[in-house]
């Protein structure tokens, strides 16, 4: 298990100095945010990532994310030229030495939260789901208030979006998903590299916009698809784990060799589909962790894992959900449980 850490680049309240300093970290998971969905990366801005972190003692292996453009999730005739832009990025990823790129396929709308700022009992703040909230809401009608998500498009642009995928339901999604992912794959395979897909946040249809990457099902027709082992997995506990219905260790038993990439974080339920982001250990919401990390561990799992989102504690401000202090929490918790189940394994 190589323990890794967001991080958003020079810009980023957590510095590299930061991560550093976290005991057992291992490496950096970021990305270029300067250039659009769509296009090339360049090479000069990937092998800066790769030179800063590897100055501050970090290895830069794992990208979050490669956007995948909503032209190709559409199916448009545009798709050629993206799709190979999307090797492209690849391939000059691979020549850095990244071995794991995270991507997902959710049409329009990344993680939604309700709220970004949920004061829980101990008075630190958390990002929160309302279903409600959301029920409540039409972003046809440019009514759409959710937090990161006002700036993202226009009223015009948004209401063009959605109505480009009206008739659009799982199957016409999952055959667009399908031939990005026969196309893309011989590439990864080429570069050394694994692609790992997050699932759906949460997992379930928003807005009337289908969802495909929700749950066991879902791993099974990726499989199907592709057998290649860089048709890969990122086990996000706390998007499949706001799901009741997803038992993760299951999903983790099935598919382990699969799993390249691991999003540490708990979550509480508080309704149906409604949750609150929860501090990692498993006494603190509602996911068992360690009956989680030990089915990674005994699937052999031996690829990245990250703290994921964290509360905003000890007075913190910056990014919702990417704070220092309450992540480099989740990762002595993370680095801690799996000592524990490693060491009690070789004794019996």
């Amino acid at each position: 298990m190589k323990l890794t850490f967001r991080w958003f680049g020079k810009d980023d309240p957590a510095t590299l100095q930061n991560i550093r300093q976290i005991p057992t970290m291992s490496g950096i998971v970021s990305a270029v945010y300067s250039v659009p969905a769509g296009e090339v990366w360049p090479e000069e801005e990937i092998t800066a990532i790769q030179r800063e972190a590897a100055a501050s003692g970090l290895a830069f292996e794992v990208v979050e994310s490669v956007p995948v453009h909503e032209d190709i999730k559409l199916g448009k005739p545009t798709r050629e030229r993206l799709i190979e832009n999307y090797r492209e990025n690849i391939l000059r990823l691979g020549r850095v030495g990244v071995k794991v790129v995270c991507y997902n396929f959710m049409p329009v709308f990344d993680w939604l939260r309700s709220e970004l700022y949920k004061e829980l009992q101990d008075g630190s703040t958390t990002l929160a789901f309302d279903n409600e909230t959301l029920l409540s809401l039409d972003p046809a009608k440019g009514d759409l208030s959710l937090p990161g998500w006002d700036e993202s498009y226009t009223a015009e642009e948004l209401r063009a979006l959605l109505d480009a995928y009206k008739g659009m339901d799982k199957e016409a999604l999952w055959e667009n998903f399908a031939y990005f992912i026969r196309n893309v794959i011989p590439t990864c395979e080429e570069a050394g590299i694994v692609l790992a897909i997050h699932p759906d946040d949460p997992p379930w249809d928003i807005f009337g916009l289908p969802r495909i990457i929700t749950g066991a099902q879902s791993y099974a027709r990726m499989r199907e698809i592709s057998p290649s082992p860089a048709n890969g997995i990122a086990l996000c506990l706390g998007s499949l784990g706001v799901d009741p219905a997803n038992n993760i260790p299951a999903i983790v038993k099935k598919y382990g060799p699969r799993i390249h990439f691991v999003h540490a974080r708990n979550v509480t339920w508080v309704g149906e589909r409604s949750f609150e982001e929860a501090p990692h250990p498993s006494a603190c919401g509602s996911l068992d962790m360690y009956r989680i990390f030990k089915a990674l561990h005994e699937a052999g799992f031996d690829g990245y894992i990250r703290p994921d989102h964290g509360r905003m504690i000890w007075g913190e401000t910056g990014r919702p959900g990417y704070g220092l202090y309450d992540r480099a929490l989740g990762a002595t918790y993370i680095a801690g449980l799996w000592e524990a189940i490693e060491k009690q394994s070789r004794e019996g």
